[in-house]
């Protein structure tokens, strides 16, 4: 992208707005927070595999949604860089198969570490829970990236106005 245009912003604030909807929704099924995090938000993570102006609507949409998160601050931050990189590495991929890899490995390593930081701080628990927690959530943003995302590809490239919008594959 050579130029952040008024349109290019108004697509990152929907993205942003549309991702902490969304992430509400999951909340409030008790599904956006714990270990194993079924956002249905996060299906919007593959976007900038088409639209990469997309990066920097998901990284505030994500910072919005992590306000409420039982695990504070550290996921406030540590979670809203995890999807700021996977958005970034997603709109660098080549292939439509890949590009809901970085989500699943960014949050899964990323996350993960602040949900076992959170639960076992530095003691020698730290290792295994992290592998837990970091297998978990990567689980969850794996079914949805990999199911939702894909769908969700694979329709936005059929529709006629968005895809002459969109980056050319």
């Amino acid at each position: 992208m050579s130029k952040f245009t008024v349109r290019h912003l108004c697509i990152a604030g929907v993205t942003a707005a549309l991702y902490t909807a969304l992430t509400l929704l999951a909340a409030s099924m008790n599904l956006a927070y714990l270990g194993v995090q079924f956002r249905i938000s996060e299906a919007m993570c593959v976007l900038p595999f088409l639209f990469p102006e997309t990066v920097w609507g998901l990284f505030v949409g994500c910072l919005l949604s992590n306000i409420i998160s039982p695990y504070g601050m550290p996921d406030m931050v540590v979670g809203s860089i995890a999807t700021l990189l996977a958005a970034y590495l997603t709109s660098r991929c080549r292939n439509r198969y890949l590009a809901p890899l970085p989500p699943v490995v960014c949050n899964g390593i990323l996350v993960g570490a602040v949900i076992a930081w959170q639960e076992a701080g530095s003691t020698a628990a730290f290792w295994p829970a992290f592998a837990l927690n970091g297998l978990s959530v990567a689980f969850g943003e794996a079914v949805i990236c990999y199911v939702l995302g894909l769908l969700l590809l694979r329709g936005l490239e059929r529709v006629p106005a968005l895809a002459s919008m969109g980056r050319k594959i």
